[in-house]
């Protein structure tokens, strides 16, 4: 199969066309070709095989409910962020992943451990004045205990309004960011 297209992506949609994810176009095209999802959308260019040519896939929408097995939510900072709402929470300000951290409740010289129970996302100002000590020791009140959550968090697709393309605009409307980057 030759490929005439390059740096194309394409938005995968839920049965119900809500987002999931930014996918490849090979792997849409795989996904067609499964029948696990149908083209929405397309973009101009094509891919031809000997026998066959098929336009790019701007938007597929899943066919079928899928089922993710229950499985814990893999312990990570974004996930972290994203449990803790982007937001520090010593101070509550809701801010960018790049001005928050994650701080351990109970420091690890107290003997506190890096785990879902013990981590919180902060600002960088809270956490330089809460330091190695507890919330209690540092006279600063934690807004809500770290739990392990049993969901996965959100996900939201950042994409630029430069750069999307416009066959995905009605769909990212209600559950995507578009910026101005």
């Amino acid at each position: 199969m030759e490929a005439t297209v390059a740096g194309h992506k394409t938005l995968l949609l839920s049965q119900s066309y809500e987002p999931i994810k930014v996918i490849s176009w090979q792997r849409a095209i795989t996904l067609l070709f499964l029948g696990k999802v149908e083209v929405i959308e397309e973009y101009s260019d094509a891919v031809r095989s000997v026998t066959f040519i098929i336009k790019v896939p701007s938007v597929v929408r899943l066919l079928r409910a899928f089922r993710r097995h229950h499985k814990p939510v893999k312990f990570s900072r974004v996930n972290i962020y994203a449990r803790d709402g982007y937001s520090c929470q010593y101070c509550c300000q809701k801010l960018g992943v790049d001005e928050l951290t994650y701080d351990h409740v109970v420091p690890r010289s107290q003997g506190g451990r890096t785990e879902w129970t013990n981590i919180v996302t902060a600002c960088h100002d809270c956490n330089r004045k809460k330091g190695g000590r507890t919330p209690r020791q540092a006279g600063m009140a934690l807004r809500v205990i770290p739990v392990q959550p049993d969901w996965v968090p959100a996900v939201t697709i950042r994409v630029s309004l430069r750069s999307v393309p416009d066959a995905w605009r009605d769909y990212l409307y209600w559950t995507g960011e578009l910026t101005d980057d």
